[in-house]
């Protein structure tokens, strides 16, 4: 395979979580190699991914908009787009309770109109 990168990647072992379908679909993974350009990741599932996702990578602190440019049963390759730092953005676990939170309240809603129109 002719090596098509412009920067060299280390080897790591970090973990990760890929979120995608505006965050609503969480997949945690693997980070197997790494630079600021792109990533290898690994996932335990052969989960279809999307073209485009969002990578955090907690121990680097930082989370990335980001292509899928090759796939394989367990594994992607990524090119990363606009890096931001973990800490400028609200956590994952945060958005994902909000999401909830507001799912919970549109239901009350329906429900209580159901029981206000007599349904």
């Amino acid at each position: 395979m002719r090596e098509r990168r412009q920067d060299f990647r280390g080897r790591v072992y970090y973990g990760g979580r890929v979120t995608f379908n505006d965050r609503k679909s969480t997949l945690d993974c693997i980070v197997r190699n790494f630079t600021l350009a792109g990533a290898k990741i690994e996932t335990d599932e052969g989960a279809i991914l999307p073209d485009e996702v969002d990578i955090a990578i907690e121990r680097r602190g930082v989370a990335f908009l980001a292509r899928i440019v090759w796939r394989r049963e367990h594994e992607a390759g990524l090119v990363f787009r606009n890096p931001r730092h973990l800490n400028a953005t609200i956590p994952l676990d945060t958005a994902l309770r909000i999401r909830a939170g507001e799912r919970a309240n549109k239901m009350l809603r329906l429900r209580v109109e159901q029981l206000s129109t007599g349904y």
